[in-house]
Formats: C-alpha cells, structure tokens, sequence
C-alpha cells in the first residue's frame, strides 16, 4: 500500500483550480477530494526513485474555502489520524478580496518537539500554531519563501548522522550534501516538521532558492565558479541541487497551464524514471544561465508578484558581470511593464537585498571595481579573496544590475497607470530593515509610486553580535564617509541613487506581512518570542513594528 512520504503542499491557488504537491513511498493514483466538491486526480511520476504528483484540483468557487483531503490508491492518507490539527483547507480568491503576503527567508530545519532550540522559536512554526488555534481569523494569503529553504552545507547534527551512516565524511564534501538521495533528507527534515507541514498544507507558497539551497556563496564569481569545477564532487552537487529544486520546489510555483504544456514537466511525467530527462535540465541550466528560466510571475488579482532569480541566472564574467542574462533582464522588464495599467501593487521578490546599508553597498561597488581590474592585477586578486571572505556579492556588485533594477522600478512607479507601491521584497542577511530611495540617477525621473524595499530574515537561523553592531554601523554617517573613500579609491563613478532606512534594523526570527487592499498598503513585522521554556508551542509571534505605505 502506498504511504505519505511528505506534504501535502498547497502550491498555486486562484478562483477556480489549486495545485498541491505530495511525496509517496511507491507509484500511486493520487487523489485531493475537496468538501465543496472540487477534485483532483494525478498519477505519480519517479525521480531518483522516489515518487511525487502534482495534482491540479478543479471545480472550486471563488471567494470560498473548502477542506480537502489526500488519498491514495483510494486509500485515505491525509488528514493525518489524530494530528490535532484543524483540516487542511484551500481558500479560493474572489475579485476584489484582500491581498496578504507573508514572507521571509533563511530557514534551518527545527528541532524534534520538546528539544532546545540554540537560535530560539521558529517563525513559521509560530505561525502555524496561531493560525491552527484561530483558522478562521485573519491568515495569509500566500507565503513567499525568499531563499535558503534548506542548508545543503550547514546540516543539523542528526543528518550529520545520518550522511556519516551513507558514506566517509572524510572524504569531501565532507559533511554536505553530495547527491539527489541526500538532498531528499534535506526536504524530510525541513518539511515533516507537524507545524510546518500542516501550515503548507493550508497556505499557498511561493519558493526561490538562494545560496545554502546549493553551497555557500554559489555562483559569488567566475574564479570562484571555475574553482567548484575543479573539484570532484561538484558537478554532482550542483545538479543534484539543482534536480531537486525543481522537484520539491519550482514545480509548485509554475501556474497549471504553464505547467501542462512545460516540455520538461511532460517528459518527466511520461518517463518510466524521469531521473535523466531532469538532470539534463539541471545540467543544461548549470552550463548556461539563458538555458533556463527560473524566474517567474504571479498574480493576486491586482497584485503582481514577480520572483526573480538572482543565483542561477548570472553573468559571471567580470567585463559583462550582471545579476541577471540579459535575456532574464528582457523577462523581468515585460512582467514589470505590465503592471502600468490595471495592477495596484508589484512586488519584485529577490533573495538578495537591491539597497544595502550604504557602507556595505559602497564595500561591494569597490571590491566589484577592484575585481574588475581598475586597480591592476593585485588589487584585482584582493579583491576575489574579499569577495569571497566577507560575501559581497549583492546587488550592488553588480553594479550595472544594480542601476537598472533602480531605472526600472521608477519607470514603472511614473505616470498615471503606476501602481500605488513598487515593493522590493528580499531576506539572506539575517535582519530585517525598510529602506527607501530618496535620489533617483541623472535623467530618472522620481517615481509616483511608493519605492520601498523590505528585507526581512532570518526564519529560523542566528546572526552573530559583531554583525549586529555592524548592521548598525553600516547606516551610520561615518560609515558612509568611509564608504565615499572606498569609492573614491576603485575609481567607482557616482551611480546618482541614494536611499534611507526607515524602519529597523530588527534582530530575531521573524516574519514580514504586507496587506494590500485596493490602492492600499501596509506592513507588520512579527517576531517569535518564547514565552515559557524552549518548546515550539511555547512560543508566540508577537508584533514589532507596523507601518502604512498607502492608506
């Protein structure tokens, strides 16, 4: 009898369809019956010898919400006997509703319950736990997972156990993950936790990978790419990352009609083992950043949420060095430029904040010059091993990326049929700020829209107390005297943008919720505290900050 592996996952939801993701120990039919009527049927399809669907339920009514359940082979396998949890449910949007965006990134697997928890309560447990004892009280409307969703290089000490039970932890990577099986556990670890496995039953999400999804600092430069190739064990690494991104992760963002005609979705499906058909996608988007688009686009009614990929999709080679293909840079503008008439908001997801603290950003527009040869070749090799040292690999080391981002974003914001927020939504620093703009470059003309990023992270993860102190630091007006002097030395020209922070920075596991509601915006940072021990019910999400873009 097939068993439930993992999920189920509730993906894509809009008026009248929903997708939702499962893993099962063997092939199997399977099935999603909802209350209301609306159905699902799937066959499961085989990579690395495990099994998986993704099942496109049709039938639902818009502004309704209907509890589901998943069965196999006829067999019912969730709801999960005696969980405690309340049923699974999939709220259907209806015209007009109101938009909540929870979102946050930076996310070690919790601990088994009851155990202590060295970096505190997870955020997206916290969450689970409020929303499982009030599910009819406000909730959000869609997660979006900004990044590092698993630690392919940071593992916990049980999969250390685990992987040295597999193989020679002597022999490298060491303790990493080195193939598809070993990644698997990765996503059992993360996602079987009963908090977050029932809150991804029941709230829609949108995923993107950052760099721990693959190894630390992934794709930081050309030299640091062309090192990882010399090794002998990345080139499986790296598509098996890649393998199982698209399985436990891109999948579930990818709209069902888009999906249906996907040549690659279908030649996995019609496959008895799609295992190669799968790696020579990965490997296809490994050789070539413009193979494989990753990227992509959602609509929430009037709300546009673009997610864009700023790991995969660079151009490494320091004459042409860009955060994202060109022919990535011609996607994001259309998506972007279609929301001038009819749409309120756009959200531009990124792992990677655009607008730094100005001493870091002005660190990384330097070391970016310095790589780029404007010092001569010593500075130059400076420059990579700094690169590498200290992570400066942000936007604003790409500089040319990084003024285009901001040229588009204003254009977009000006003119009559400009939303009424352009929102930069971003993690991997482990804080949360607000920052906005506050000079545009030459010939920009300042935006009608609210410019405004949030940067909101860690989930679940620690950032040492010197980068705190930092942080603060990095805002600070003697920290951008000694940011001009950098510049001035890499020969860096004025890139005419200037940016302030207007909320933060916050330290902690949190999350961030955006609520729009016609032309209106706002904002609520929650933090989870512990309230009594160190168990994850113990904890709450206690409010930090709250602000209105628009009213």
């Amino acid at each position: 009898m097939a068993e439930l592996r993992l999920g189920p996952l509730l993906r894509y939801v809009d008026g009248s369809c929903a997708t939702v993701w499962v893993e099962t120990s063997r092939p199997c039919a399977v099935e999603v019956r909802c209350a209301d009527g609306a159905q699902g049927l799937a066959r499961t399809f085989q990579v690395g010898g495990h099994h998986y669907a993704l099942v496109c339920v049709t039938g639902l009514t818009a502004g309704t919400a209907t509890a589901y359940e998943v069965l196999l082979d006829d067999h019912p396998v969730w709801p999960l006997p005696s969980s405690g949890f309340p049923p699974s449910r999939i709220h259907s949007p209806a015209v007009g509703d109101t938009v909540r965006v929870t979102f946050g990134s930076c996310r070690w697997a919790a601990p088994a319950a009851g155990g202590p928890d060295p970096v505190g309560p997870d955020a997206l447990d916290t969450l689970a736990v409020r929303l499982a004892a009030a599910p009819d009280h406000e909730r959000p409307d869609v997660l979006l997972l900004l990044g590092d969703q698993v630690y392919a290089d940071e593992v916990s000490p049980a999969t250390r156990d685990w992987l040295a039970a597999r193989r020679d932890l002597a022999e490298p990577p060491g303790a990493q993950v080195a193939d598809y099986e070993e990644y698997t556990r990765l996503y059992y670890e993360s996602w079987l936790d009963p908090d977050v496995r029932w809150l991804l039953s029941t709230v829609p999400s949108l995923m993107i990978f950052d760099d721990h999804d693959l190894v630390d600092d992934w794709n930081t430069s050309a030299a640091w790419l062309a090192d990882m190739r010399a090794t002998p064990w990345w080139n499986e690494r790296v598509l098996s990352g890649l393998m199982s991104y698209w399985v436990y992760q891109h999948l579930g963002n990818v709209p069902p009609a888009e999906l249906a005609a996907d040549p690659v979705y279908l030649a996995v499906c019609a496959a008895p083992d799609g295992t190669d058909a799968l790696r020579a996608h990965a490997a296809a988007a490994d050789a070539d950043p413009a193979a494989v688009r990753w990227s992509y686009r959602r609509d929430f009614g009037r709300v546009r949420v673009v997610m864009v990929d700023s790991r995969a999709a660079r151009v490494l080679d320091e004459d042409k060095r860009a955060m994202i293909d060109p022919e990535e840079a011609r996607w994001l503008r259309e998506q972007a430029q279609d929301t001038r008439d009819g749409y309120d908001h756009l959200l531009v997801g990124t792992s990677l904040p655009w607008l730094l603290p100005p001493l870091v950003h002005d660190a990384e527009a330097w070391d970016a010059a310095l790589c780029r040869g404007e010092r001569g070749p010593r500075w130059a090799r400076f420059g990579e091993r700094l690169r590498r040292a200290a992570d400066l690999e942000h936007w604003a080391a790409f500089p040319d990326s990084f003024t285009a981002l901001a040229e588009l974003l204003a254009e977009v914001g000006t003119g009559p049929g400009a939303p009424a927020t352009v929102c930069v939504l971003s993690g991997d620093v482990h804080h949360a700020y607000v920052a906005e703009p506050t000079a545009w470059p030459d010939g920009v003309r300042p935006p009608d829209a609210r410019v405004v990023q949030y940067t909101c992270s860690p989930v679940h993860n620690a950032i040492p107390r010197y980068l705190r102190y930092g942080f603060r630091f990095g805002w600070s007006r003697p920290a951008r005297l000694i940011g001009r002097g950098l510049l001035r030395h890499g020969r860096v020209p004025d890139q005419g943008l200037d940016w302030r922070k207007t909320g933060g920075p916050w330290f902690g596991n949190q999350l961030m919720t955006l609520t729009l509601h016609g032309r209106s915006a706002s904002l609520r940072l929650e933090r989870a505290r512990a309230v009594r021990g160190q168990g994850q019910r113990d904890a709450r999400l206690g409010t930090v900050a709250e602000s209105v873009l628009t009213p």
